[in-house]
């Protein structure tokens, strides 16, 4: 078992207001949280060639072109998707990378 303290892993900011933190994964997963300010927007599109992403919204609300997602919402980006997250409010949300090669 790992457990580890979200807040304590070192944050890396993409650009002002979004940052992300790295958590432990394992083969085909990488999870992370990423926190943006409000009114931030993630630095570029987002695109997920050959695998998926996912993400759940802990707290605060992500909106992704017209459709905005708040706390309890799961969602999910098959390959050969993208997208460019922004935020009003602000937002926490963890997230998922899958690739199966991993």
């Amino acid at each position: 078992m790992l457990a580890v303290e979200v807040d304590g892993i070192p944050p890396i900011e993409l650009s002002p207001g979004v940052v992300v933190r790295m958590l432990p994964g394992m083969p085909g997963i990488r999870p992370w949280v990423i926190d943006l300010a409000p009114g931030a927007e993630w630095p570029d599109l987002d695109v997920h060639e050959a695998y998926g992403e996912a993400y759940f919204v802990v707290r605060g609300e992500i909106i992704e072109g017209d459709r905005v997602h708040g706390p309890g919402t799961y969602v999910a980006f098959g390959p050969k998707t993208s997208h460019r997250p922004r935020t009003e409010t602000g937002v926490r949300a963890f997230g998922f990378n899958y690739d199966v090669t991993a």
